[in-house]
């Protein structure tokens, strides 16, 4: 008998269902600005930012409830882009990954992200960031 594959965007056990779904992940993607806004150690990430973040973190949600497990809600959108891309032309290094890092770690601790799933998410969310370096 052949093998079944699931398909991973109906799957119960994905990241974005364990974390709450679209609701929580809106909801850290709101703690991750908010820190970003209010963290002088985050200022040289926010200096890239438009004044108003509305725009990024609508963006931002969408693409994590989707890279997540959750609907593709970023790849519907008519403003989406290639993430090297997008963050290609902005100066990005190890200090600018770190601090975009330290916002999401802080706006995981605001929402409650159980211990097991910050572990599960950390290094590929790093290693993402890490991707994203022009320096």
């Amino acid at each position: 008998m052949p093998e079944t594959r699931s398909n991973p965007r109906s799957d119960q056990n994905t990241p974005f269902h364990r974390l709450g779904g679209e609701v929580v992940i809106r909801r850290i993607v709101d703690h991750f600005y908010d820190v970003m806004e209010q963290d002088p150690a985050a200022a040289g990430i926010r200096a890239m930012h438009a004044a108003d973040l509305s725009v990024m973190r609508s963006k931002l949600a969408d693409w994590m409830i989707g890279a997540l497990g959750g609907p593709p809600l970023y790849a519907q959108r008519p403003d989406k882009g290639c993430m090297v891309s997008v963050h290609k032309g902005y100066p990005i290094g190890a200090a600018e990954r770190d601090q975009w890092m330290a916002c999401l770690r802080k706006a995981f601790d605001k929402a409650g992200v159980s211990d097991e799933m910050r572990h599960m998410l950390d290094t590929p969310f790093h290693d993402m960031a890490d991707r994203l370096r022009s320096q």
